[in-house]
């Protein structure tokens, strides 16, 4: 868990407001079946696969999986910049993700992107750090890390989450 105690408080309000807007449908699924900020940073660990929508010129919804990190109580993700999600996300930063692990446990999530590491531009002042991790991940060679990838961080307005078996999911 990388989460300061403020990250975590923001986290969980963030999760109350969520489901508190939400529908009177999505509240009763969730009912007793959903974790707190504390319990889902432990259980969001390592490389989460995400399925990723970002919307096209026309209009036209796209879905797209990447390799997600939630660090400090927020999804990070990163593509090839020449990447049609690239594309999308740069004219379009809205986004959404899910993340869903079999009947277990699904986290959906909606935001607007900031792009971490810009061609132009200064890098988010933490850069350095994440860079740092996702080397520690996948390797220092594993990409050009200076000019072929982009990060981004899903600034989240909305997230929920649905854990059927709450309490297991929460221990492991």
């Amino acid at each position: 868990m990388r989460e300061t105690p403020e990250e975590l408080a923001a986290l969980q309000a963030l999760l109350d407001a969520s489901l508190s807007r939400s529908s009177a449908h999505l509240r009763s699924i969730t009912a007793g079946h959903t974790l707190t900020a504390e319990q889902l940073t432990r259980v969001l660990t390592g490389v989460c696969t995400l399925a990723l929508s970002t919307v096209t010129a026309g209009g036209e919804p796209r879905i797209s999986g990447v390799d997600g990190h939630f660090l400090h109580g927020t999804w990070c993700f990163g593509t090839a910049r020449s990447a049609a999600k690239a594309r999308h996300l740069a004219a379009r930063p809205a986004a959404s993700v899910a993340h869903m692990r079999g009947e277990d446990l699904g986290v959906f999530t909606h935001g607007t992107v900031e792009t971490l590491n810009p061609e132009a531009g200064g890098p988010a002042a933490d850069w350095p750090d994440l860079l740092a991790y996702v080397k520690g991940v996948y390797g220092e060679d594993a990409f050009d890390w200076d000019g072929d990838v982009v990060f981004y961080r899903l600034h989240p307005h909305w997230m929920t989450v649905y854990a059927p078996d709450a309490a297991r999911l929460a221990v492991q």
